[in-house]
Order: C-alpha cells, then structure tokens, then sequence
C-alpha cells in the first residue's frame, strides 16, 4: 500500500518491517474449524493514512482487525505494528469496535464509558483523578457531545453511542486507530463529525483503517483503499485501487473463492 502502483496480489516475500510504518501483514490465514476466513492476507498501511477495508459480508473484514489485535488466532502469517508484534505496541492502538457489539444497558454513564480507554494508564485499582477526567471530557467535546458525559448509556441515540466509543479511543492518544463500521447506522450530522475528526487525527500524523460499507463515500473520506474478499483483491491509494474492474473482482465470485481456499487449506494441514 505504499508504492504509488496498485498491488493486486500479496507479497510472497515482503521486505523487513520498518518501524515507522504504522501497519504491516503479509501471509495472514484465519479459519474457523477448518473454513477459512482470511487466506494468504497481504499489506502495508503507510504512516498519516486513512484506509478503508471495503468487501461483502462475510469477507472477513472484522476478524482482519480482530486478527491484528490478537484477539482470534491465525493459521498462519505475521504482522507487526510499527515494526513490532501488537503485543508490544499495544499501547499504540486505538480501536473502536461495532456498536452491536456492545452491552448499552450496562448502568455507566458516557464519561465512565470514556475513561475506561485509560485504564491501562490509571491502572484497575487506583483512583480516577482529576486530569484523567479533564483528558476524557476534552475527547468527548472533541466529538461534539461533551454536554453528555453524565448521561447513561442506555439513554443515548445511535450517533451518540458512536460519538462515545470515537471518544474513548481518542483518550488513549493511540497512533493507530482500528475502527469497525463506525459509520454504520449514524445520523448525518455523526457522519459529519467522524468525517471531521479523522481528517484531525491524519494532520496530526495518525493512521486509522477503518471497515467501510459506503461505496459512494470511500473517494471522499479515505485516500487509501484494502478491497477484501477473503483474500487481498487490490490495496493502495484510492485513486489507482478503486476502480469498477477491482470492485467486480471483490464482489464476485465468493462461492468458488471460498470452496478454492478451503481445498488449498485443508492440503496444508495435510502436509504439516
């Protein structure tokens, strides 16, 4: 995703990870009981970029984040967050998950919600003080709804659910942010403010991959572009990636794609 050429298959042998790029994956396979969901996944994410991970459902676009994280188990396949394992540059990583995801009956208020992306900083059993609620409360008027910080969960609309989750995020002061569908099922003036915010966080030299369904809106909020099928069809800069060519080549064919690497995978297990 860094040469000015669009990458149509995954590197075989890529070149040693350099620690200033914000995100590496090359040879990534995850399967679920022997049915592949990634397979044979490839790419390089630059420093200052917003990406987004473009595919059908079932493409496995979250278990890509979740896989970068460490949170599902891979088959095979490396990645390396600024030149290192996840598990070393945790504390870089923002991520805000799917907003189905989420318990929004649970008794906390926004602000609880907020501060909870700094307990790797405050620790489970010190105290909250003072300038940690100052940095939550300036995430969330960075989001437009610091007027909610004492409201409940479970008395906010979708748009302000979202706001939340961007904000507790923002608190870590990350420098790559992971984001799941954060557009999905907001109103237009959320979408305005996420739109708004990520082209903060990229002047300010952040990188943030983002899962997006709006096709129409990928050349206007992103300048890079992952389309995902279970396998890396095209990544690189929107302008050369995200043609109707590359799109057809997403969108198409997913039965025979997946019967092809489920016979691939399981000959691997074979031999191994």
């Amino acid at each position: 995703m860094v040469s000015d050429s669009p990458k149509t298959e995954p590197d075989a042998n890529p070149s040693p990870p350099l620690p200033h790029w914000p995100l590496r994956v090359w040879d990534l396979t995850v399967a679920y009981q022997q049915t592949p969901v990634l397979w044979d996944v490839a790419f390089d994410v630059p420093p200052a970029s917003l990406v987004a991970v473009v595919g059908p459902n079932g493409a496995g676009k979250s278990t890509l984040l979740k896989a970068i994280m460490d949170l599902t188990p891979r088959t095979s396949g490396e990645i390396q967050v600024f030149g290192q394992p996840f598990s070393r540059q945790r504390r870089r990583v923002g991520y805000v998950p799917q907003r189905e995801s989420v318990d929004w009956d649970f008794p906390v208020s926004v602000l609880d919600v907020v501060l909870m992306g700094l307990y790797r900083e405050i620790g489970w059993c010190w105290p909250i003080r003072k300038h940690h609620q100052a940095r939550a409360l300036e995430a969330l008027n960075q989001v437009g709804i610091a007027d909610l910080a004492h409201r409940q969960i479970s008395h906010l609309s979708g748009g302000q659910q979202q706001r939340t989750f961007l904000a507790r995020a923002l608190v870590q002061q990350a420098d790559l942010y992971l984001m799941d569908e954060p557009f999905a099922a907001v109103d237009a003036a959320t979408e305005s403010a996420i739109v708004q915010q990520l082209g903060q966080m990229k002047q300010a030299g952040k990188t943030c991959v983002v899962i997006h369904h709006d096709l129409q809106t990928v050349p206007e909020y992103f300048d890079h572009v992952l389309l995902l099928n279970m396998r890396v069809v095209a990544s690189g800069p929107v302008a050369q990636v995200f043609t109707s060519e590359n799109l057809q080549k997403t969108y198409g064919g997913r039965l025979t794609l997946l019967e092809e690497v489920t016979t691939a995978l399981r000959r691997r297990e074979k031999t191994l």
